[in-house]
C-alpha cells in the first residue's frame, strides 16, 4: 500500500471521529454512516444525522463544521444553512447530510445509497 493512501485512510479515519464527535456532542438523532467506496468517487463515506428542528440542524452542521476545522480540514462547501431542512457539508472524504425526519424519510438517502447491498450479502452467503 503506497504511503499516500495510508495517509489517506487516517485522515479520513480521523475526519469520521470528528464528525461523529461533533454530531454526538449537540444530541443528533439517528446517525447512519454508509461507506460509498467503490460505488462512487465524490467520498468514502457519507454520514447522515437528523435533527429536531430547523435551528437543531443549522447548529449540528455548525458543529460538524467546527469539530472538521479543529481536526484540519477546511469543508469544500455547506449547503442548505438558510431554510436549514437539509444542510449537506462536504468535507471531501466525508459527507454529512443533516436533515428534518420528515426530510430525510422523504428523500430516502439510506436506500439510495444501500440498494444492492442486501442482494450482494444474500448472493455471497448462498455461493458459501
Amino acid at each position: 500500500m503506497s504511503p499516500t493512501r495510508t495517509a489517506k485512510a487516517v485522515s479520513t479515519a480521523a475526519l469520521r471521529k470528528s464528525v461523529i464527535d461533533a454530531l454526538e456532542e449537540l444530541k443528533a438523532k439517528d446517525i447512519r454512516e454508509i461507506d460509498v467506496r467503490g460505488k462512487t468517487s465524490i467520498a468514502d463515506l457519507l454520514v447522515i444525522a437528523s435533527g429536531t428542528s430547523a435551528r437543531h440542524v443549522k447548529s449540528i452542521a455548525d458543529e460538524v463544521v467546527k469539530f472538521a476545522k479543529k481536526a484540519g480540514v477546511m469543508p469544500l462547501g455547506v449547503e442548505g444553512e438558510q431554510e436549514a431542512e437539509w444542510v449537506l457539508v462536504d468535507l471531501g472524504d466525508v459527507i454529512v447530510h443533516v436533515m428534518l425526519p420528515r426530510i430525510r424519510e422523504f428523500y430516502g438517502l439510506e436506500r439510495l445509497w444501500t440498494v444492492g447491498d442486501r442482494e450482494q450479502e444474500l448472493g455471497a452467503a448462498s455461493a458459501g
